[in-house]
């Protein structure tokens, strides 16, 4: 018989919710700083052409998060660094619920932080409208609707390759890589066209500390919505028949008592 194991601490959870905030605030420091150097019209290392700038931006942002993931912090906390992210993981039963609001609250925190990092350390370069903070914003000829849909779906279609990943114990070391590479492809893929934000800190600050707020709700809500409609899919594709039984996704009760730290569920002992 499998115990129920216990909850985790206040404490625990708070630091591990810190560990949120800081790994936000350098994800958005570099986004601020990436921005800076590639779109602002004086800078020595700037690419004209957008599709070509995306490229670079999806390229170091994959990296970049891949590292995050894979650092002490990232490893402790599980390196999710996006809200939906953490609710898609609730859905599928690989975290607990009274971990999601600690870990939104530092994840929206940690990108007003390093966005005015970012302000602090480049300066007027980073208000000038070429720039704007970073803040995402969709293409001309783009209605709010085709926005919401891209964005939703650009993070429903993550949540089931990391889910994929997840579900075959022997591939779970590959889960960063994933995430990095599917992340810089939905910029590459998106970011002329929706913006290819996916991951609702990664506009917030920008978007308030430069003051477009116009379509700010379709980048906060859109990518919660397509985290749990891919966890939902997830859930109901992972419970395939082997034999005369099925294999579901692990419940919390059936999880390793720090698996939650990792971001990810570990078979029943």
């Amino acid at each position: 018989m499998t115990s129920v194991p216990p909850a985790p601490s206040l404490r625990l959870l708070l630091a591990r919710a810190a560990d949120e905030f800081a790994l936000t605030t350098a994800l958005l420091f570099v986004a601020v700083t990436v921005v800076r150097w590639l779109r602002d019209p004086g800078s020595a290392l700037r690419v004209a052409d957008l599709d070509a700038a995306l490229a670079v931006i999806g390229v170091i942002s994959g990296i970049v998060l891949t590292g995050l993931i894979l650092s002490p912090p990232g490893r402790r906390s599980g390196g999710h660094t996006n809200p939906a992210v953490t609710v898609a993981l609730w859905v599928m039963g690989a975290f607990p619920g009274r971990a999601v609001l600690p870990y939104a609250l530092g994840q929206f925190a940690g990108s007003a932080a390093g966005t005015a990092l970012g302000r602090l350390v480049w300066g007027p370069a980073v208000s000038r409208p070429a720039v704007a903070h970073a803040a995402i914003r969709p293409a001309a000829g783009w209605h709010p609707a085709s926005v919401f849909l891209a964005e939703a779906g650009g993070m429903m279609l993550l949540i089931l390759v990391v889910g994929f990943v997840m579900a075959r114990p022997g591939r779970v070391h590959r889960v960063p890589c994933a995430i990095g590479l599917s992340v810089g492809l939905v910029i590459v893929l998106l970011g002329s066209r929706s913006g290819g934000s996916i991951n609702p800190a990664r506009q917030f600050g920008p978007a308030v500390l430069s003051g477009q707020t116009t379509d700010l709700w379709i980048y906060l809500v859109a990518p919660v919505l397509g985290a749990v409609a891919g966890a939902w899919l997830h859930r109901l594709l992972a419970r395939r028949p082997v034999g005369s039984r099925t294999l579901p996704v692990p419940r919390p009760h059936e999880a390793d008592p720090e698996a939650w730290t990792r971001g990810r569920p570990q078979a029943r002992r």
